[in-house]
């Protein structure tokens, strides 16, 4: 299918077929990526509670990488999207190719910059000296493939934007399977390949992901967007347009900041009851992140549909998607709220043998159910105003509410004597107001009016 049919669809086609077809090679993608999480954290789970708590408290710190990604993509699925409904193809890959210029400035300064910071930054977590000695160099390994992070990111964006879920979804899952193949090799070893434990698996991904980029860019490079996109090294910067993407891109991405400074402080109030607290939440971050991708590829669908009905002055359509993608994620996540809160000994013990672990665990999976499915209103329509160009309703809502975290965590958990459930009990606190108050936003129709 070419793009032009692709728009004919998304901007005069039937809704829910439209949102299921630009979402499910999205969700099947997302689900190889929960795949890969998992793997990773079972076999890692195989070298003990610290090496999980590595993991763990990494991607803590990690999550800011694709922070400063979403800066990009957000802004890039808005402008791309939108000069496609419009019918103009060669000022979506202007857009295109500036994005990918920006994403060379950001990724090497992230680059550097994560060197440095790594150890200050797990010591502020109050990281123990077991887990810290594996996630430096886990960390660091993860940090140094940052622009390939980047490219395969915006690139993943840039089809997506133009209505192709099914190339980067294609692309996704090679990596996966290639990422899962390695994950045993670098972390156990096997003849000249040493045994790298932790390591071992920032390298695998490293390599997985060097591959996928390489190949989404000679695609693109190849116009399989529906438009040509010059060489990496041969793009022109024109910087009045990178701040256009980077002004709507960053109000979701400075939630996405805050969301990781603030989980920076839930794990030092975690790791005061100690690295198995760390373990468990591992575990239930993993198990979380099937609904959250799962919701992230409606939230693509929601996006780009949102992006080209505007584009193509059709405002009361973009609402009908957005709402559209929204119930669908809904009734997904009821039944994943079900499995956490039926079978939670039997999801967590998977990925563990330590009793204490595992029963903190199931507290976790238990609490989370009761969210799942507010999680996918808040996901969703956060896309659906992505899409719109209009980023700071969700920056306004997300920011506090994340902030509103430090402080019911602390309260919940000591002053109350939660214990460690009343970490837990503020993360699905808090996601059901979001997503109330940002779809009562949404439904005043703010949106409709912005221009980008």
């Amino acid at each position: 299918m070419s793009y032009t049919a692709n728009s004919k669809s998304i901007t005069e086609g039937p809704i829910s077929r439209t949102v299921i077809s630009l979402a499910a090679p999205v969700v099947l993608a997302q689900f190889f990526e929960f795949a890969l999480a998992s793997t990773d954290y079972f076999w890692v789970g195989k070298l003990g509670p610290h090496a999980q708590d590595a993991i763990t408290t990494s991607m803590v710190t990690i999550w800011t990488l694709f922070s400063a990604i979403g800066i990009i993509s957000v802004g890039i699925t808005a402008v791309v999207a939108r000069n496609m409904g419009a019918g103009n193809p060669e000022r979506a890959a202007f857009y295109a190719r500036q994005g990918l210029a920006m994403g060379v400035g950001m990724a090497t300064v992230i680059t550097i910059a994560a060197m440095f910071l790594t150890p200050p930054a797990l010591r502020f977590m109050d990281t123990g000296p077991e887990t810290i000695a594996m996630a430096i160099p886990y960390m660091r390994t993860i940090y140094a493939f940052s622009l390939c992070f980047f490219v395969m990111d915006i690139s993943y964006a840039i089809f997506r934007a133009v209505g192709d879920t099914r190339t980067p979804t294609v692309i996704g899952i090679g990596m996966v399977f290639l990422n899962m193949g390695l994950d045993p090799l670098f972390i156990f070893g096997w003849g000249p390949v040493p045994a790298m434990g932790v390591t071992g698996a920032a390298v695998a991904t490293g390599i997985s992901v060097t591959t996928a980029a390489a190949v989404v860019l000679a695609l693109l490079n190849r116009g399989r967007a529906g438009f040509e996109v010059k060489p990496l090294l041969r793009i022109p910067p024109v910087f009045p347009e990178m701040l256009k993407i980077a002004r709507i891109g960053l109000p979701i991405a400075s939630h996405s900041f805050v969301f990781v400074a603030v989980y920076w402080f839930l794990i030092k109030i975690v790791h005061q009851f100690g690295t198995t607290a760390g373990a468990a939440m591992g575990i239930g971050n993993r198990m979380e992140s099937f609904s959250y991708l799962i919701c992230s590829g409606f939230s693509v669908a929601a996006a780009t549909m949102v992006g080209q009905n505007l584009g193509a002055g059709k405002p009361e359509r973009a609402a009908r998607c957005a709402w559209g993608a929204t119930g669908i994620a809904i009734g997904v996540t009821l039944t994943v709220s079900v499995f956490f809160l039926t079978i939670p000994r039997t999801i967590a013990s998977i990925f563990t043998d330590s009793p204490e672990v595992l029963d903190m665990a199931v507290d976790y999976l238990i609490i989370l159910g009761l969210s799942q499915v507010t999680m996918a209103v808040e996901i969703v329509l956060e896309g659906a105003f992505g899409g719109a160009g209009d980023t700071m309703p969700p920056m306004l809502v997300m920011v506090p509410g994340a902030l509103a975290r430090i402080p019911l965590a602390y309260y919940l958990a000591f002053t109350l004597g939660w214990g460690i459930s009343g970490v837990w009990w503020t993360l699905t606190i808090t996601t059901t107001i979001k997503a109330i108050i940002l779809a009562w936003w949404f439904r005043r129709g703010g949106w409709k009016l912005k221009e980008v």
